[in-house]
């Protein structure tokens, strides 16, 4: 078998355990409750992690209820890049980004970490659970398990969530070796957890339409006439959107 192929086989493998995890459907479930309440549903990651809050943002086939939290300093485009694992790893920094969140009890915030360690994850979301809100994590299990914490309460995403989503990940996230080699290459947090977040997407707009309420979901603005749609998500659902 190829190097590619072998990627690839790992990657359909963790599909196949997605497609069955029972958590999708809680994370859903849960984030249609804070939808029918007029809740804000936020969503969070650090870095790499933070491609999933992008995936999820402003997307045309998605719904407009998923508000990032974004942060300068987290994002990749930061110079020097290293700024991100330097601001990620600071302990309380978490803490400033949460302070500028208007969070209110009911709400949901879902998150992605692959490892679940580092302090600024760890205090956004201690922040957010001492107001009542839902914490729904992404992470990788064993990965986070086998890890230490960088943050001085010891705790990891996982011990913190409600609601936890494992990406079945190798520890480290790359899944192809080479002979020679000690790094494994190829990630597959981003691809699986792109995965996860739709097919909670998908959940969500199912059980949105069995209940009779027609799911906000954006038309595509590179398509003739789809500007008043949107606009009507936005003041339909002003008080649920916090990014306009």
């Amino acid at each position: 078998m190829s190097k590619r192929s072998t990627y690839l086989k790992a990657i359909r493998e963790k599909l196949d355990q997605v497609e069955y995890d029972p958590a999708i459907k809680d994370a859903a479930t849960r984030i249609v409750q804070a939808i029918e309440a007029k809740k804000t549903i936020y969503t969070f990651g650090a870095s790499h992690a933070g491609i999933l809050s992008e995936e999820l943002f402003y997307r045309a086939g998605g719904l407009a209820l998923f508000n990032p939290i974004f942060d300068p300093s987290l994002m990749l485009n930061v110079r020097p890049i290293t700024r991100t694992s330097q601001a990620e790893q600071l302990e309380g920094y978490g803490d400033i980004i949460a302070s500028s969140v208007a969070w209110e009890s009911g709400d949901v915030l879902l998150t992605h970490s692959v490892s679940g360690r580092n302090p600024v994850m760890i205090d956004l979301v201690t922040h957010a659970k001492e107001r009542g809100v839902t914490v729904i994590a992404i992470t990788n299990v064993t990965y986070s398990s086998e890890s230490k914490s960088r943050h001085s309460t010891g705790l990891r995403l996982f011990e913190l969530a409600d609601i936890i989503i494992d990406n079945h990940g190798e520890t480290g996230d790359a899944t192809v070796s080479f002979d020679g080699l000690p790094q494994a290459v190829a990630p597959t947090s981003t691809v699986i957890g792109a995965a996860i977040v739709n097919s909670i997407l998908v959940e969500i707009v199912e059980l949105l339409l069995a209940k009779g309420i027609d799911p906000p979901i954006f038309y595509s603005a590179n398509i003739d006439g789809t500007k008043a749609h949107n606009d009507a998500i936005f003041e339909a659902y002003k008080t649920q959107i916090r990014y306009m």
